[in-house]
């Protein structure tokens, strides 16, 4: 499922527009994006969190030619499921 079809489902289900449907949900992401910026996790009870979470600098290996290549620190953002949310699935 993708951004457009999770905004059709929920304006059908809820009576809204597509245009309404569509502002919402782009501001609970923008929310989201600048909660785990800000405050590093955004946690929805019953549905996930979302983490900031750190990657040392390693050495990784090219596997085309074999050679070493070094690759930097860097953040990235994780997603843990809530218990209701795992075992829907």
């Amino acid at each position: 499922m993708n951004k457009a079809q999770i905004i059709q489902s929920i304006a059908k289900g809820l009576g809204l527009s597509k245009a309404a449907t569509k502002r919402n949900i782009n501001a609970f992401l923008a929310e989201v994006q600048k909660g785990v910026r800000k405050d590093k996790v955004v946690s929805l009870v019953g549905f996930g969190t979302f983490k900031v979470r750190s990657r040392t600098a390693r050495m990784g290996r090219n596997p085309k030619t074999g050679a070493s290549v070094r690759i930097k620190a860097s953040k990235t953002v994780t997603f843990k499921p809530g218990k209701p949310f795992k075992g829907s699935i």
